[in-house]
């Protein structure tokens, strides 16, 4: 009877409770998709994770992002290069520049920001056209949503 009293209390409060929190667990990683769906070969992923800076204060959140296969920003208008793209809608966002690799067939894009302290909710993570001279951010190339996180 005993173990049929604690099933029932341990089945109810796994249904009837909500999860503790919206925001992820980290360190939590993402693959962000193409929003054009002809683009078949470029993807990217994002890593989020904790960081402590020096001088030791508290700790941040890093959000570093990679994007591979992208076509060059040129093709789309006046763009020059890609920016990682952070975001929790009506809150906050965060902007930083991606660095081109020396590769063969098309550079690697990558870069991140270690100064983040706001909590990671529903948080969508994208790659970006940009216009390095202007500062002018362009159309999503890459997107993924922290819900996708792993």
């Amino acid at each position: 009877m005993q173990h049929f009293i604690l099933s029932i209390f341990i089945i109810s409060t796994l249904v009837i409770c909500p999860s503790y929190s919206k925001a992820i667990t980290m360190p939590c990683s993402m693959v962000l998709e193409s929003i054009d769906k002809k683009l078949t070969n470029a993807k990217g992923a994002a890593l989020i994770y904790k960081v402590q800076l020096f001088p030791p204060s508290f700790a941040r959140t890093n959000i570093s992002i990679l994007g591979v296969h992208l076509p060059k920003p040129s093709a789309y208008g006046n763009y020059d290069s890609y920016e990682g793209f952070a975001f929790i809608p009506g809150e906050i966002s965060w902007r930083f520049r991606l660095y081109p690799t020396p590769e063969i067939d098309g550079p690697t894009w990558a870069g991140r920001i270690d100064n983040i302290s706001a909590d990671m909710k529903n948080v969508e993570v994208q790659i970006r056209l940009s216009n390095s001279k202007t500062e002018k951010l362009g159309p999503r190339i890459l997107s993924g949503k922290i819900k996708a996180c792993k």
